[in-house]
């Protein structure tokens, strides 16, 4: 039962840190990176469909993306659905290859991302933190049920602090690379 409980904890505490880096992944820096259009979705026949899934996404060189959709009716769509996204690119299109090329960032704008992945990192370890608690509260049960005795309960909740620790500083190395990443020219 206690291990159940700490392979729980340990499963929804490593989605939770997969969950952050998808959030970094959104968070542009000064290089071009096929995640970054992971969120823009293409009205495909009538259908909103991903990106991804329409079309080719290529790093052209470190500041430019190109997107080659897999069909030519498709670029005037995927043109205006990278426009209307709230990624600021503007896309040139040449025949069937669409280039977007990403703008450099200002001093101010990587000051303003630092902060913002700093926001999603709190976030990350909250919730963490919140996955500990539940499975401590999931331990105090069992213990109030008599199902385990004290000293087990000691010992599975020491276990759930020591997968906390583990996971919130893993959250922290994956934050000073993308500070990193964020705040280099």
């Amino acid at each position: 039962m206690i291990s159940d409980i700490q392979q729980d904890a340990a499963k929804r505490m490593g989605k939770s840190v997969e969950a952050l880096l998808h959030d970094f992944a959104k968070i542009r820096t000064g290089r071009a990176h096929p995640s970054l259009l992971d969120q823009v979705s293409v009205s495909y026949y009538g259908v909103p469909t991903p990106l991804s899934q329409v079309a080719n996404i290529a790093i052209e060189d470190a500041r430019t993306l190109a997107v080659t959709p897999w069909e030519r009716n498709m670029v005037q769509a995927i043109e205006k659905a990278i426009m209307t996204s709230d990624l600021g690119l503007n896309p040139s299109t040449n025949g069937s290859v669409i280039r977007l090329p990403l703008p450099a960032l200002t001093e101010e704008r990587r000051r303003d991302l630092v902060k913002v992945v700093r926001h999603e990192a709190e976030n990350g370890r909250v919730a963490i933190r919140n996955i500990r608690r539940d499975a401590n509260s999931l331990i105090k049960e069992a213990l109030k049920d008599k199902k385990i005795s004290e000293d087990d309960a000691r010992a599975a909740e020491e276990k759930i602090q020591k997968l906390t620790d583990q996971y919130i500083k893993d959250i922290e190395k994956h934050l000073e690379v993308k500070e990193a990443d964020l705040l280099s020219i």
